[in-house]
């Protein structure tokens, strides 16, 4: 079996990597949230890889291991912290010299060798969670399987952009797989590459 590869992004409507606020957007639930649960939790047992650009990881490096969760966390969010903590997580970085994270390692080089690299290692699916100018270089080279786009009501017009520099002629086709509207106008769309 080939493993599948999944290319996250978390955007505004105007393609910006970044996490503004909005209505509802800071909301405590106990229960998780239909956008959290199709896009992670359903997940947890096909994908054994977490590839992640270096300044992704580091980020959640810092706020989504078990041991950065607060007791008054809510039970969802320790689950997902303790997938992080297990799951096999890649950093690209050509210049973090150590990961500082249980199950994680360092790779640089060419994104696709990466990606073909680990394709031919046993295990489940990858997905990366790499930032903008990851996703951005998966896309315009389609390096991905499919996309899960997590897209929030707020042009931003700050913030990196996922959406810059693809050649002229470059194309990455998609076919709309699902769509899941989340409770504060948030909308998850999940596309898979046309070959």
């Amino acid at each position: 079996m080939t493993r599948k590869i999944t290319a996250n992004a978390y955007m505004t409507l105007d393609g910006r990597g970044e996490f503004p606020k909005y209505p509802g957007s800071d909301r405590r639930s106990e229960e998780i949230n239909a956008l959290f649960r199709e896009m992670w939790a359903k997940r947890y047992d096909d994908v054994t890889t977490v590839v992640m650009g270096r300044r992704s990881f580091l980020g959640h490096r810092r706020v989504w291991t078990e041991k950065a969760r607060k007791p008054t966390d809510q039970e969802f969010l320790f689950e997902y912290s303790r997938y992080l903590d297990r799951v096999d997580k890649v950093c690209l970085s050509r210049t973090l010299k150590s990961p500082g994270w249980e199950n994680s390692r360092i790779m640089k080089g060419d994104l696709g060798q990466i990606l073909s690299k680990l394709k031919r290692e046993k295990g489940g699916n990858i997905m990366v969670e790499g930032g903008p100018r990851v996703i951005n270089e998966v896309a315009r080279r389609n390096l991905a399987d499919d996309y899960w786009f997590f897209i929030m009501p707020v042009v931003y017009g700050k913030g990196p952009r996922y959406w810059g520099n693809i050649p002229k002629g470059t194309q990455t086709t998609l076919k709309l797989v699902e769509t899941v509207p989340g409770e504060d106008q948030e909308i998850l769309l999940h596309y898979e590459r046309i070959p």
